[in-house]
Formats: C-alpha cells, sequence, structure tokens
C-alpha cells in the first residue's frame, strides 16, 4: 500500500470502528435495562425499540449512497454522523420507551456505510482493496468482541443512559477523523457521470453479492439468538463469554491474514470465498450436532472450535464481498451499487433478529440451525458462478508518491 492508502484505510476504518463500538456497546445489555423504562414491560415494543436501527439503517442505506456518488462523501459521511450522533444525545435523554424509539430510529438515519466504503473503494487500487476491506471488517468485529467484554462493566458504572451519550460522543469522534485524518476525496471524481440504483440492478454479478450479505447477516445475527444459551448449557456463565468470543475472534484474523491476501494474489479469490461460504455451512451442521449436547463434557470445548471456524469464515467473506461490489460496480455509480449492498445487509440484520426469534421460540435451537444451514446452501447455489473480477486503473498518486506493486493476473 501507498502512504495515502494506509492512511484512508485505517481513518475510515477507525469511522467504522467508533460507530460501530458505539453500537454494539449497547446490544448485550438493551433488553435488560430497557425494561426498566416506562413502557419496557412490553416485549414486542422493546424489541420494537432495539431493532428499528436496522430498519431505518436499511432504507436509508442507497439514498445516501447515491448521494455520495452526487454531492461527495466527506459531505455524507460527516451528514450521517451528526445524524447518527443526534439519535444517541435523544436516545441518552429519552425518558420513557417511546423517546427510546425515536432515538434509536434516528441513529439509524445515519446511514454511512455505503458511502464509507465507497471513499475507501475510490482511494485504493484493485489489488490492495481486499486488504483495506479487511481492515474495515476486522474492526468491527474487534469492536463487537470488546462490546461484550466492556459493556456489563459500563453500564453498571453510567446506565443504559450514559451508554448512548457515550455513543454519540463517538459518532462526534468520527466527525474529527473525516475532517482532519482521511485523505481529500480524489479529484476526479466530481467530473464523473452519475450512476443510478436501476444501472446497479441490472448487474448479475452484484445481486449475487446483495444476496449473500442479506444471507450472511441474517445467519449471523440468527445464530446469536441461541449461542448465548447454548454456551450458558455448557457452563459458561453470561460474565464470561468473551473468553470464547474474543480469542476467536483474534484467532481468525491471524487465519484471515495467513490465508486470503496470499491465496488472492495468486489468482484464487474465487476459490476463497466460496471455501468461506461453505465453512459457515458446515459450522451450522456442527452447531445443530452440538446445540442436544452442550451441557455435555466436551461441549464448551465443540461450541468454542465452531465460533473460531465461523469467525474464520465471516471475516474472509466480511473481507471480500465489499471488496468485489466496489471492483464489480461501475466507478461512477459506487456509491448507489455500495448503498443496494449495504441496504440488504442491515435488512439481513433485521430479519436475522426478527426470525431468528421466531424460529427458536417455535423450534428450538436445531430448528434454527437447520434454517442457517439451507441458507447457506441456497446462498452457494447463487453464489457459485461467480467470476474474479479483473484489475482496473489504479487511482493517482499525489503528487511525489509513487504506486508500487505490478499487474497481477486473474
Amino acid at each position: 500500500m501507498t502512504a495515502t492508502e494506509r492512511r484512508a484505510s485505517a481513518s475510515l476504518a477507525s469511522i467504522f470502528a467508533l460507530r460501530m463500538l458505539g453500537l454494539f456497546l449497547v446490544l448485550p445489555v438493551f433488553a435488560l435495562e430497557a425494561a426498566r423504562y416506562p413502557g419496557g414491560d412490553d416485549p414486542a415494543r422493546v424489541g420494537l425499540a432495539m431493532g428499528i436501527y436496522g430498519l431505518t439503517q436499511g432504507i436509508l442505506q442507497i439514498p445516501f449512497g447515491i448521494a455520495s456518488d452526487w454531492w461527495g462523501r466527506k459531505r455524507v459521511i460527516i451528514s450521517g454522523l451528526v445524524i447518527f450522533a443526534l439519535g444517541s444525545f435523544i436516545a441518552a435523554w429519552a425518558p420513557d420507551l417511546n423517546w427510546l424509539v425515536a432515538g434509536r430510529a434516528l441513529q439509524g438515519a445515519g446511514a454511512i456505510s455505503a458511502a464509507v466504503t465507497a471513499l475507501l473503494a475510490d482511494s485504493t487500487r484493485d489489488e490492495v482493496r481486499t486488504k483495506a476491506m479487511a481492515l474495515v471488517g476486522g474492526s468491527i468485529a474487534l469492536m463487537f468482541a470488546l462490546s461484550l467484554v466492556i459493556a456489563p462493566l459500563l453500564v453498571s458504572h453510567i446506565g443504559l443512559h450514559g451508554l448512548f451519550a457515550l455513543t454519540g460522543g463517538l459518532a462526534l469522534a468520527g466527525i474529527a477523523v473525516v475532517a482532519w485524518w482521511v485523505p481529500p476525496e480524489p479529484v476526479e471524481h466530481v467530473n464523473r457521470p452519475r450512476g443510478s440504483v436501476l444501472e446497479v440492478l441490472k448487474n448479475p454479478a452484484l445481486l449475487r453479492l446483495d444476496a449473500g450479505v442479506f444471507i450472511l447477516h441474517a445467519v449471523q445475527l440468527a445464530m446469536w439468538v441461541a449461542i448465548p444459551a447454548l454456551l450458558v448449557d455448557a457452563g459458561l456463565d453470561k460474565a464470561r463469554h468473551w473468553q470464547v468470543y474474543l480469542p476467536a475472534v483474534l484467532a481468525s484474523f491471524v487465519v484471515m491474514g495467513a490465508v486470503l491476501f496470499p491465496l488472492e494474489r495468486r489468482g484464487y479469490l474465487r476459490a476463497v470465498f466460496l471455501g468461506a461460504a461453505a465453512l459457515i455451512f458446515v459450522v451450522q451442521l456442527g452447531l445443530l450436532w452440538v446445540a442436544p449436547a452442550a451441557a455435555a463434557p466436551h461441549g464448551l470445548a465443540g461450541l468454542a472450535a465452531l465460533l473460531f471456524l465461523f469467525f474464520c469464515g465471516f471475516n474472509v467473506l466480511e473481507a471480500t464481498q465489499p471488496s468485489l461490489a466496489s471492483r464489480l460496480a461501475p466507478a461512477h455509480a459506487r456509491g448507489a451499487a455500495l448503498g443496494v449492498y449495504n441496504t440488504l445487509q442491515s435488512l439481513g440484520f433485521f430479519a436475522g433478529g426478527a426470525v431468528g426469534g421466531w424460529l427458536t421460540k417455535a423450534h428450538g435451537a436445531q430448528g434454527l440451525f437447520v434454517v442457517c444451514g439451507g441458507l447457506m446452501l441456497v446462498w452457494l447455489l447463487v453464489a457459485w458462478p461467480m467470476k474474479a473480477p479483473g484489475r482496473h486503473a489504479a487511482p493517482a498518486a499525489p503528487a511525489g508518491e509513487a504506486l508500487p506493486g505490478r499487474p497481477v493476473k486473474l
């Protein structure tokens, strides 16, 4: 990577990290803490307060992505962070559950994922983009694991109101990162023709990725409806779940770095992508087998091993999917393409939480894993015709900075 690419990757990953840490800090404690609000005795309304973020996020990803194509990435990112911060402070102030729902909805309205990802794609060459996206995906996974460790400690001192205030502060810190650390947008972006959603929806390769990201995040959130209970059944109380999550996430980063990037350079990106999806399918089969025996002597070890394998596959897909979407999309419609992509990602979260809870209640953990395994198999069939894209022209380097590397064949 060039110095500019490293700066762009690190700064934009930090924006994702600051924003996602704020969101993830709330999730492990939200249901219990929200029940203490006036109106919190209604589980359906608590569920609405928790899930409405994903709904408004999904609805607005495409408009924000298109806006970044028209008016520039940084303006849209800063606007979205302001909206997200405002929603966080409303949730921190909220005197009852209705205001908490409003704050969560406004948080989701700051839908900047497409604009951030598009700016990262604008600022990096094809041959290093997967590495840049991996940094973003890794930062998100690390924030998830970190939140599981510190959220219970923080909420005991500052409560849910304080967590939301902290979330707003992290969003404001993200604005400072955009203003003073993120490199300037490529100049040629200003003169590009403007893309449209219709153009993106006519691209079969992009549609395969959109279907894939919906399934991946629906499966991820649905799994976590059942995983915590299985860990408790295996003898690990809630306060110690991080002892499984954190090592699994960190070890999976090592595996991703050792496998994904070398194989991509050798032209095996398609094989790595499909192999990661197949690995998550195998994990669902393993969970289906382990679930009834979680309380057995080796149940915890089996669950830990399966979660490690899940994060190996998940992190590879989190790195490769947005990289592929940015490379397959026309440059002038990159924001629109990533808007559609992130819309399906957010809707996957929403569907996974809602349907996962219903499946677990109606059919138990085994029924949930049967459906998750079936979805992963469908995705494998849909993704099978994919081809790794060729390399496109690199963004212009700043004056005095050479672009390293040589052409790579796929």
